[in-house]
């Protein structure tokens, strides 16, 4: 009477490695995104050399300051387009890794919820079962109801909510 604790057991174990899994990927994303991060910071700082660069080019060669502002401001456009560029990848990134992020706690929600409801299924089958074993058991000896000793789970049955 009541659940094969092999099954129960594989399950559970089945359960934990489809968990561990999605933290896994989880760390991963994180992971991911703290790079995104660091590169990011690398390319601010690779735009503040070349601002720096042209500073010092400019009091270096008064006589082609002209020239050098015009290829200065050239830089600087480009500088700025990549890092707004940067940014938006950036961005875009983060808000697919929060996508992601969500998606997956409500999959670990739902992966939860159908195990709840998995395992209240197979508590109220052995019961079920149980109960038609005792009704058989009755109706074969021609004791009442009264007089069996109630049939309950055995103390290793695990509960749905538990």
């Amino acid at each position: 009477m009541g659940y094969r604790r092999a099954d129960v057991d594989r399950l559970l174990v089945e359960a934990t490695v489809a968990y561990e899994n999605v933290w896994r990927e989880r760390a991963e994303l994180t992971d991911h995104v703290h790079e995104l991060e660091q590169e990011l910071i690398r390319h601010r700082e690779g735009e503040q050399a070349m601002r720096n660069a042209l500073v010092t080019a400019e009091r270096a060669a008064d006589e082609m300051r002209a020239s050098a502002t015009r290829q200065a401001e050239l830089i600087i456009r480009e500088a700025e387009a990549k890092s707004r560029d940067l940014v938006h990848e950036a961005y875009a990134e983060r808000e697919r890794v929060r996508r992601e992020t969500s998606r997956l706690q409500a999959e670990e929600a739902e992966f939860r919820l159908r195990l709840r409801s998995l395992l209240g299924a197979v508590l109220e089958a052995v019961r079920d079962h149980e109960e038609r074993i005792a009704g058989s058991l009755e109706g074969r000896s021609g004791v009442a109801a009264a007089t069996q000793p109630a049939i309950g789970p055995p103390d290793d049955v695990v509960s749905a909510g538990g």
